[in-house]
């Protein structure tokens, strides 16, 4: 959720501090309050510290009026974004949170959650804390292990915090050092020419080293300007996308950037893995399970937000197609449920970030209790990905937007591979293999076919409903989830209350908002239950609510029953949410931009989720 960045090199640089902001910079999207750095100034033989509320901007324009030439070469230094935890938006609760003696200054992505009993403890031994935060008792504890060696003393106060911590410390008085630590959120050493990076995400280094390491839970690495040590010796890895990959590309946002990269998530999620002349998927992380894979008798999915209703999904394709029983779960509440297993169930992750706190908590717990573990994850060399027995990656690029889109749809594509992959182990046919195939297959043009020709109604269609502050979304089967999707969305990106719900539901309570001031969008293809749904929408029409219809391709008929229609073309069922997403996005983008929305960082959010 917060973002942290680190830097220290060979020689002095005199751009260093330039170059922590703009690093900082490239980690706004996931979502903080306000922002503070600290570093080594040679010059003062001093630690300089400098926070401040709200935007990285503001931190830097204080900067610019109390760092003078001669600091400029910071060396090491430290910077931290915040999103408020414990203790308000306030400069004395941002980060770098220092000691007693004004040695430690230091900045934490995760939670302490003992810090009250540690709080205690250390105001008993005379140590004074002048912030709210949780964070400020590990700078102190620090404090108390100093004897002149910072990783020493870090590595002894660390046993005594319990949650999770990213850190990364500096020292007065050990000062050409800088020493980072991680237990269950998410740090890595970047290996640049002559200097070396701490950040919590690749995209804030990938503009001057794409060979990282990615710290494991309880490694501490030390890092002085020439060399880094961690306690075992690791393999250095390549981030796969670059820096352009992260920018705008020309879009006012990357939301709609990553709208407008669909297509291309979906071609990207099935290069090399679909082969459609065998009806088959091949999915080369998984190869290793998939004797294992033959004999599951039932799949657990566990996943938050939006990467659970591409669970939802998948657990209808996989149940009517592979023929195995799946139950999905959000993973805050399957963590503390006692599902029943054996040697034949398998677990599946789902997660953009690969660091979401509570999917990795289901995940261990399942992992000790001796169930196959498999993840579903965009972020190379994320911590899901690693504990994981086998796993799928995404293959998309960065997605920089807080709201998930392209991930999303990337998600329900490895879903409907994963459905070949498992179907055709089992009683799926090759002819229906191969058919499935195909209609994957020609799934990036028909979703460049909805960009290209519905997009300006879906426009005009937000510009008609802006102004409503509350939504319906209805869909059945396949639908339903993306029922939920679209509301989300909504949610999110506009601040608008918007409720998902099986259309079937909807005269077990929901029918009883309609009128002509709630819009509903129904997600309406050409399916197995579309009667059904037909007969749903009509009875919303009936007491004359607004009515917004996700509809096939050459269905003339809706276009009676309801005042707009977005289409998008035919494919088969179980990848209609596949198409049926991409409008729902657009209109969702549309509004909150309409709004006066920051759509891609709504407030209060974050992109990576690393506090339970």
């Amino acid at each position: 959720m917060c973002g942290i960045v680190g830097y220290i090199a060979r020689k002095q640089n005199p751009n260093s501090l330039k170059l922590g902001i703009e690093a900082l910079k490239r980690l706004e999207y996931r979502g903080y309050d306000s922002a503070g750095f600290a570093f080594w100034d040679e010059s003062k033989k001093d630690i300089f510290c400098q926070k401040a509320v709200g935007r990285i901007a503001a931190l830097e324009e204080k900067a610019n009026g109390a760092v003078n030439a001669a600091a400029l070469a910071a060396n090491p230094l430290i910077l931290h974004t915040r999103w408020a935890t414990h203790g308000g938006v306030t400069e004395s609760n941002a980060h770098p949170h220092f000691d007693c003696q004004n040695n430690i200054y230091l900045v934490h992505n995760g939670i302490v959650e003992n810090y009250k009993e540690l709080k205690e403890m250390l105001q008993k031994e005379g140590h004074q804390l002048h912030s709210e935060t949780d964070t400020e008792v590990i700078a102190h504890l620090v404090e108390k292990f100093f004897q002149g060696n910072l990783e020493e003393a870090v590595r002894k106060a660390l046993p005594l915090v319990k949650g999770s911590y990213g850190i990364a410390v500096i020292a007065k008085k050990d000062p050409n050092k800088l020493v980072a630590a991680r237990l269950s959120s998410p740090l890595l050493l970047g290996l640049g020419e002559n200097e070396y990076f701490i950040a919590s995400d690749p995209s804030a280094i990938i503009a001057h080293t794409n060979k990282v390491i990615y710290l494991d839970d309880g490694e501490i690495v030390t890092i002085t300007p020439d060399n880094f040590s961690i306690l075992k010796e690791k393999k250095p890895e390549e981030i796969e996308w670059k820096l352009e990959d992260a920018q705008k590309g020309g879009y006012p946002h990357f939301m709609l950037k990553e709208i407008m990269e669909e297509p291309e998530a979906i071609e990207n999620s099935i290069k090399g893995r679909l082969l459609v002349e065998e009806g088959m998927a091949k999915l080369g992380g998984l190869q290793e399970v998939m004797t294992r894979l033959r004999n599951t008798k039932r799949m657990l999915f566990t996943a938050c937000g939006t990467a659970f209703y591409a669970s939802l999904v998948g657990r209808y394709m996989l149940e009517e197609y592979a023929g195995i029983p799946v139950e999905a779960d959000i993973a805050s509440e399957f963590r503390y449920r006692k599902p029943i297993i054996d040697e034949n169930t398998v677990l599946l992750c789902v997660s953009q970030s690969g660091e979401t706190a509570d999917t990795l908590a289901a995940l261990k717990e399942m992992k000790m209790k001796g169930v196959l573990t498999m993840s579903v994850v965009n972020v190379v060399g994320s911590t899901i990905a690693r504990e994981t027995d086998a796993g799928v990656y995404n293959h998309i690029g960065p997605e920089i937007g807080v709201a998930s889109t392209k991930a999303f749809i990337s998600q329900l594509t490895i879903m409907a591979l994963l459905t070949l992959l498992l179907g055709r182990q089992r009683n799926l046919s090759l002819i229906k293999g191969q058919r499935i195939a195909q209609d994957i297959m020609a799934l990036p043009e028909k979703a460049r076919i909805i960009l290209a020709q519905e997009a300006p109604k879906i426009k005009a269609i937000a510009e008609k409903y802006y102004k409503h502050n509350n939504f319906i979304f209805l869909g059945r089967k396949y639908n339903y989830p993306i029922a939920l999707e679209g509301a989300l969305k909504l949610k999110e990106i506009a601040y608008i209350h918007a409720e998902g719900y099986a259309s079937g539901e909807m005269k077990h309570g929901p029918i009883a908002l309609a009128d002509e001031n709630l819009p509903f969008v129904f997600i309406v293809p050409q399916d197995s239950v579309y009667e059904k749904v037909i007969s749903n929408l009509q009875e919303v029409k009936a007491r004359k609510a607004p009515v917004i219809a996700i509809a096939t391709e050459g269905d003339e008929k809706i276009k009676e029953l309801v005042d707009d229609v977005i289409y998008i073309p035919k494919t088969s069922e179980m990848l209609t949410p596949i198409l049926a997403a991409i409008p729902l996005h657009l209109f969702a983008y549309h509004m909150g931009v309409l709004r006066g929305c920051d759509v891609d960082k709504p407030r209060n959010l974050a992109k990576s989720v690393t506090v339970e």
